[in-house]
Parts: structure tokens; sequence; C-alpha cells
């Protein structure tokens, strides 16, 4: 098992092997994906914003910004429950 030591900043160096591992490298970018309630994943933030493109399907009809507004306030009124 791989470990590191968090500094008094709040800071981790991300040991070498895990980095290979990950394919990350200097200024790239890494996400904390909690699990469950104390465990979490690592994973590599390097894909380009391009790499989104065509993953939501266009609507087959448009929609109003009303329309979105609506549907957003429903989602949150879901969510406070």
């Amino acid at each position: 098992m791989t470990a590191a030591t968090l500094t008094s900043k709040g800071q981790i160096t991300i040991p070498a092997a895990v980095r290979a591992g990950l394919g990350i490298d200097v200024g790239d970018r890494v996400e904390f994906i909690e699990i469950e309630p104390g465990r979490y994943e690592v994973i590599a933030a390097t894909q380009s914003v391009k790499a989104l493109k065509g993953i939501i399907r266009k609507p087959n009809h448009p929609i109003s910004i009303e329309q979105m507004n609506a549907a957003i306030a429903r989602e949150a009124v879901k969510s406070v429950r």
C-alpha cells in the first residue's frame, strides 16, 4: 500500500507510483469522488472539455427558458425533501 502524509497546510504529495498509475503530471488536476462516508476515489481530471461533446443528446423539440426554469424549480423542491 502507498501512503502520504498530510501537511499543516492540508496538502499531500502524491507518490510517484500513484501519479504514474493515474497518468498525471505537473499541472494536471485530480478529482475526489466520495464512494461512501469516509471513503474517496481519486481520479485524473485530464480530459479536454472537447471530450464532452455529444454526451448529451439534443432534445426532440426546443425548450423555452421558462420551461427550463420550471424544471429546475421542480427538481430543487424534490432535493430539499
